[in-house]
């Protein structure tokens, strides 16, 4: 069993930086992919960010891409999404998921293990 609390999260102006947190608990986390998953009012729950447990190797969705980084530090269990220029269409609950297979978090069909609660990223315009 894994749980996963985010944080992080918050209020920020448009071109602003977030950096979200993501603590695990378990002593497997090294083995598991992390990824990253937000969900905006009125929308699906979709893909942002994932990383293998080496952290050698990650993922991104295009509209992200090149402005947000995923990290993580088995040390610490813990993964992070450091989140630059942001836009008020990233708006949503940003969930952190686990998945023993990198490939059921970084394409459709998504399906990972483990779920966080969630953490709001507001971005105002």
């Amino acid at each position: 069993q894994v749980q996963l609390v985010e944080s992080g999260g918050g209020l920020v102006q448009a071109g602003g930086s977030l950096r979200l947190s993501c603590a695990a608990s378990g002593r497997t986390f090294s083995s598991y992919a992390m990824g990253w998953f937000r969900q905006a009012p009125g929308k699906e729950r979709e893909f942002v960010a994932a990383i293998t447990w080496s952290g050698h190797v990650t993922y991104y969705a295009d509209s992200v891409k090149g402005r947000f980084t995923i990290s993580r530090d088995n040390a610490k269990n813990t993964v992070y999404l450091q989140m630059n220029s942001l836009k008020p269409e990233d708006t949503a609950v940003y969930y952190c998921a686990a998945a023993q297979k990198i490939a059921t978090l970084s394409r459709d069909p998504y399906n990972p293990d483990y779920w966080g609660q969630g953490t709001q990223v507001t971005v105002s315009s």
